[in-house]
């Protein structure tokens, strides 16, 4: 699986608020939120939809126009799914194709069913598709693609629990250790095996919220064989430990 597509697993229509909007002035938003465009315009900062078209914006970020649009909000839960809007900008517009605002504006008859989540799920994911195909070659989206960095990365996503040395992954690659190494850091900004050691912890981190799993079998899906020596690195990374993690989960719940 793609990484990209790991991180798009986590967007989901669920209590997102699929609703049809008249839109006549400002709004802001929190949270990841779509508008898909039926009628007129709206405008984010340097990015301007049109009928058809797709805005994506999140956090808090200003949404101007007089439109009729198509919008839910997300609320971005879990580790895995917070890697998302760190890759993401502010503000995003994936162009539509002829008969998407009617395609929208029929959707916009059905709100709050199961069938529009879902189907906003679809908007929404093959938006994020289209501006990942068209933006791959910038910041760490280029270790994707690059011919060295990016079978190291999928080789992690694949399989995080595999004992993953420096040699093995650069075995991965084709390359020595020390090629792999500083083109790694160069795209990614970290070491690999830092890499790998933040992305298993934010795997943890989401099965410790939507599972029964005990810390000890969470451990073995991320690759270690104890759950002491996966309960100190959790706390490295997260700052606090896993049971704390879980009972945090709990409490917002």
């Amino acid at each position: 699986m793609e990484p990209f597509d790991e991180l798009l697993r986590g967007v989901r229509a669920d209590g997102a608020g699929v609703r049809r909007v008249e839109m006549a002035g400002s709004r802001v938003r929190s949270g990841l939120t779509l508008y898909a465009v039926v009628a007129g315009e709206v405008t984010a900062p340097g990015q301007t939809a049109g009928p058809g078209d797709v805005l994506v914006v999140q956090d808090s970020v200003a949404v101007t126009g007089t439109a009729s649009v198509l919008s839910g909000t997300y609320d971005v839960m879990g580790a895995v799914a917070r890697r998302l809007t760190g890759v993401l900008p502010e503000a995003l517009v994936a162009p539509g194709t002829d008969g998407c605002a009617e395609f929208y504006g029929t959707l916009g008859t059905d709100e709050g069913s199961v069938v529009a989540d879902r189907l906003l799920d679809w908007i929404m994911v093959c938006a994020l598709r289209e501006w990942f195909d068209r933006e791959h070659d910038a910041g760490w989206l280029a270790a994707l693609g690059d011919e060295v960095v990016g079978p190291v990365l999928r080789a992690m996503h694949d399989d995080p629990a595999r004992a993953w040395t420096l040699a093995l992954l650069a075995k991965e690659a084709g390359v020595a250790r020390t090629t792999l190494a500083g083109r790694f850091c160069r795209l990614v900004g970290t070491p690999p095996l830092t890499y790998l050691t933040e992305w298993r912890m934010d795997l943890a981190a989401d099965l410790l919220a939507e599972s029964p799993e005990t810390v000890a079998s969470v451990a073995r899906r991320v690759g270690y064989a104890d759950a002491f020596g996966f309960s100190a690195a959790f706390k490295r990374v997260h700052g606090f430990s896993p049971s704390e993690c879980r009972s945090r989960c709990a409490a917002s719940a």
